[in-house]
């Protein structure tokens, strides 16, 4: 039997990275090491360090004049660095549309001395759209919190807001790599790797260099301008996960870059949105301008039926389709790895469903 593995994170890595790092994984490069055994201070390692950032770099169009970190902690520390960083003694704008939201929020206010200010939210419609922002932004404020795209609820950001001269922070966890957003637009980027880079341990952070140094921190390790003058060589970094992340990005290049991988997963997200859209059982809980393509809920409005759909799906193949606790249902998330063989699978399927259960 096939599996399909459609979960929201750790997701689905490429086949061919895979076997890459199987055939390197016990002597890399002749070494007689395995990547999991390199110093950080090697030169296999500072190689592989170079080429990640080099590549990343490349695939996105980073400036010269932006950082490319590769820190620990999960897009969740990331709540807290970036007000510690950015905002002591500010302001701080946040934009509420998920449940990742909401957390970056409470870790905002957390801080003593952050102001924070929730500009636009959706919370009382599900989470189901996109909010429009204020058209005047306190010029003021130390910056604007998005997050691109919210891995629960199904919603992403189609265009980035203009905020004037203040610089927009993203959390692009679930969907960097897969859109066609421009760095120049933001003064930081954050990502954990678990759903487009590689595995879990390792998060991307790109940030502006004016943005760096200011704030007085006692933690060094939270200090972007110590991890940023030590090459996120402060401590040991997390160095498989980072030689993963330098294999990902090489396998999209080969895909023909971000521009490549993007028009991919829209085709494979617009095979299933047309089928939630032709089915007389399944519905999209998201309005359509909203839409992400990276991660997909879907409902029968019948929480008994959404239950059976989902024990039939495990058992036919189809691995984590099942809802986030917090909303139900189900989600496919089809991040840059997952084949669109699958995706047809999963259609074929849910056609047979809906005929064995009373639909067309």
């Amino acid at each position: 039997m096939t599996i399909y593995n459609f979960s929201a994170g750790p997701a689905v890595l490429p086949k061919a990275v895979l076997e890459k790092a199987q055939s390197e994984l016990l002597n890399y490069k002749g070494s007689g090491m395995s990547v999991m055994e390199l110093s950080h201070r090697s030169s296999w390692f500072e190689e592989i360090i170079a080429d990640a950032e080099s590549l990343l770099r490349e695939l996105m169009a980073i400036p010269d004049n932006y950082k490319v970190l590769f820190l620990q902690g999960g897009a969740s520390l990331q709540f807290t660095m970036v007000p510690l960083n950015l905002a002591q003694g500010k302001k701080a704008l946040y934009v509420n549309t998920g449940s990742w939201s909401k957390k970056a929020i409470s870790a905002a206010k957390a801080l003593d001395n952050v102001e924070v200010e929730v500009i636009a939210a959706c919370e009382n419609d599900n989470f189901s759209y996109i909010p429009a922002l204020p058209k005047e932004i306190d010029q003021s404020a130390a910056y604007v919190h998005i997050t691109t795209n919210n891995t629960i609820e199904g919603t992403a950001f189609q265009t980035i807001p203009n905020c004037g001269d203040v610089p927009i922070v993203a959390d692009m966890s679930s969907n960097i790599l897969a859109n066609d957003y421009k760095v120049e637009d933001f003064g930081v980027i954050y990502a954990g790797a678990q759903k487009n880079i590689g595995p879990a341990g390792l998060t991307v952070v790109i940030i502006r260099e004016d943005l760096i140094g200011d704030a007085k921190i006692a933690a060094p390790m939270l200090d972007y301008k110590i991890q940023a003058d030590n090459n996120s060589l402060y401590n040991t970094p997390p160095t498989f996960a980072i030689y993963m992340a330098k294999l990902v990005f090489e396998w999209v290049k080969e895909q023909g870059g971000v521009a490549g991988i993007t028009q991919q997963d829209q085709v494979k997200a617009g095979r299933l949105y047309d089928a939630i859209e032709s089915s007389n059982l399944f519905q999209s809980p998201v309005a359509k301008e909203a839409r992400s393509i990276t991660n997909i809920p879907f409902v029968t409005g019948d929480a008994e039926l959404d239950k059976k759909f989902n024990a039939e799906a495990l058992a036919a193949g189809f691995e984590n389709l099942k809802g986030h606790r917090s909303v139900g249902g189900m989600r496919a998330s089809l991040y840059n790895a997952f084949p669109a063989t699958g995706v047809d699978a999963l259609i074929d399927f849910m056609e047979k469903f809906e005929r064995e259960n009373g639909g067309k």
